[in-house]
């Protein structure tokens, strides 16, 4: 769509070299609005409320709306009874202006969501992969996964804005190249977002499964306490976390933040894939292996401890294919552990509540989409 290739041409340009300039300021206030819009739901919003709550002028206000009723993105909602004078005309968000389909891309299974502006599932799908197939297979059951959702696209195929892929680290997020994935050291260097890219001609973002979960968990409304700080633990085939520090992902310098699941606890535990001994995910998924879930959470619940001691985050989100299969022994084990260490501390408030992420098995894929999505409403990172 030629309205959301301008806005992305803006963003793209303001993200450039230069610093402050009139490109940047007018992507900015142009995604504010934009993610007031979205916030406002069906209801919509006024004019006058978006300059109240952006701090713009209402002459910009009205230039940005106008400019966004052209592109498709935003309508009339109907009119609201003022204070005084003529009732406000309202707008709202249009969903199906844009859409992005979130691929989750594990270490034997592929979720794939198509997902409207507003986040919303349009379509879904899931098949087996074998990231130790090799590179080319795996490209092309990916690239086979999202063309079988595009027949869903309600109109022209021009309001596809992407793909978002995520899957297992350590990989480099800017660039789109894996490194050393658990397990499969093959895919060391590998530019996975340039090849996918080129299979499906159409623009594509990698990052970590753990950020991309809990990049859609932030836009949804999680951790919206104080800080606006939660961690999100994965336990599948693996583990890891996505760290969401004052509402924003923290993916570190090197974009390798999360690697929660290789911190050593003890020192001659059992061997690693990643070749280090007593690692959080080798001794969770030995317990999980032996039918000891207690002791798995119990696990895992350390690991929560020392994030929470480090970091001072708000709230603990678990998830991923183990804890689904048992969420409440996870849940109290690890709030046990947490509530322990609380007490021990003399922490105000007791322990850091413990509760299952939204978005069951769909919850990566569907934040992998919003790595598409979220740039357009100012919210890449949460």
């Amino acid at each position: 769509m030629e309205g959301l290739s301008r806005v992305a041409g803006i963003r793209a340009a303001a993200a450039g070299p230069g610093g402050a300039n009139l490109l940047a300021l007018r992507s900015h206030n142009t995604a504010l609005v934009l993610d007031l819009l979205r916030t406002a739901g069906a209801e919509g919003i006024s004019r006058l409320e978006l300059a109240e709550r952006t701090g713009l002028t209402p002459q910009a206000v009205s230039k940005i709306t106008a400019r966004l009723r052209e592109e498709g993105l935003a309508a009339e909602a109907g009119r609201r009874a003022s204070t005084g004078g003529k009732p406000r005309t309202v707008l709202r968000l249009v969903p199906e202006a844009g859409h992005a389909v979130g691929v989750h891309l594990d270490r034997d299974e592929l979720r794939a969501v198509l997902v409207d502006l507003d986040g919303a599932v349009v379509a879904e799908g899931r098949g087996a992969v074998d990231l130790g197939a090799g590179a080319d297979a795996v490209v092309e059951g990916t690239a086979r996964e999202v063309e079988a959702l595009l027949p869903a696209l309600p109109g022209a195929r021009g309001s596809l804005l992407g793909v978002g892929v995520a899957l297992p680290g350590p990989l480099d997020h800017g660039s789109g190249v894996l490194h050393r994935v658990t397990g499969f050291p093959e895919w060391d260097g590998f530019p996975l977002r340039d090849a996918l890219a080129r299979r499906l001609g159409m623009p594509v973002v990698v990052d970590k499964d753990t950020n991309a979960a809990a990049l859609g968990l932030a836009v949804a409304g999680e951790g919206q306490g104080d800080s606006g700080s939660f961690a999100y633990l994965h336990l599948g085939t693996g583990l890891g976390a996505g760290l969401v520090i004052g509402g924003s992902v923290h993916r570190g310098a090197r974009t390798g933040a999360g690697e929660f699941g290789h911190q050593v606890i003890q020192l001659d535990g059992p061997v690693c894939t990643c070749g280090n001994r007593g690692c959080i995910e080798a001794l969770c998924l030995a317990a999980v292996a032996r039918g000891d879930v207690g002791e798995a959470a119990r696990v895992l619940g350390a690991g929560a401890a020392n994030l929470v001691g480090l970091l001072d985050i708000d709230l603990v989100l678990l998830g991923g294919r183990t804890v689904a299969a048992t969420p409440e022994e996870f849940v109290s084990g690890v709030g046990a552990v947490l509530g322990e260490r609380a007490l021990r501390e003399g922490t105000r408030g007791g322990g850091v509540p413990v509760r299952v992420a939204s978005g069951g098995g769909w919850g990566v894929a569907v934040g992998a989409a919003q790595l598409v999505v979220g740039p357009l409403f100012g919210r890449e990172d949460g």
